[in-house]
């Protein structure tokens, strides 16, 4: 059965995770992980797939040097803001 799927938010994640791994006195709990994801997210197109060829053209759609810069973008601002404003004490 077909299944639908933002390719973004592969990409987000796996930006999230390296980049809080480089960043200092980040929280890497789960709720700022998904705080940072939600808000990147927020900011960027979808890029929804069904089948494996439209995953793999979407995928390389998402290697584009400027979409990477702009999620790396989306993501660095996203951490800005929740490392300022933790929902967390």
């Amino acid at each position: 059965m077909p299944v639908l799927h933002n390719l973004m938010e592969d990409a987000v994640n796996n930006t999230v995770t390296e980049l809080i791994s480089k960043e200092k006195n980040v929280c890497s709990c789960e709720q700022c992980r998904l705080d940072i994801a939600a808000i990147a997210l927020n900011s960027l197109p979808p890029r929804y797939v069904v089948t494996s060829k439209g995953a793999s053209y979407a995928r390389a759609d998402l290697l584009e040097m400027q979409k990477y810069i702009d999620v790396i973008g989306a993501v660095t601002k996203a951490i800005k803001l929740v490392k300022e404003h933790p929902r967390h004490p």
